[in-house]
């Protein structure tokens, strides 16, 4: 799995091309030549993209459900609905099919957002909005979540 770090903000132009910053493309470089998957995340209104490398991974994963459940079949037919297989070009950008830039709502401005083994492309508008929480809530949705969990400088 690619670690990518970072938060990069930058441009689309008209057809829904956008350059990779050269940060967050040197990160790439490993898996380049393998290409990517792009496609719409679960919870939030951007988009993800995948290594392909991390696609598959989580491809098997999700392959593991019964396929004989109509919720499981329901959930990988909205998982997978428009997804694309996608490229850095040589000048380093990236073309955001158009059905997936209305998806994301993405206008000029975009973020990209370094997210464990993938990258989140935002509307920089809608990323803003997304981030914008007090420093309290933030404190509390982090005690949430991390509180639970053992403190690695403990011993066993």
């Amino acid at each position: 799995m690619v670690i990518l770090i970072g938060t990069y903000e930058c441009k689309v132009d008209a057809k829904g091309r956008l350059m990779v910053p050269a940060p967050m493309k040197k990160q790439l470089l490993p898996v380049l030549e393998k290409g990517f998957v792009l496609k719409r995340s679960v919870f939030n209104p951007c988009l993800e993209l995948y290594p392909m490398e991390q696609w598959n991974k989580e491809m098997e994963k999700i392959g593991e459900l019964n396929q004989y459940v109509k919720e499981n079949v329901d959930f990988i037919r909205m998982f997978t609905a428009g997804v694309k297989i996608v490229e850095v070009d040589t000048n380093g950008r990236l073309l955001i099919p158009k059905d997936l830039v209305r998806v994301a709502k993405i206008e000029k401005e975009v973020v990209l957002q370094s997210s464990i083994g993938k990258v989140e492309i935002w509307d920089k508008e809608l990323y803003e909005k997304s981030i914008d929480t007090p420093a309290e809530e933030f404190a509390a949705l982090a005690e949430r979540v991390m509180g639970n969990k053992r403190n690695a400088n403990e011993l066993p």
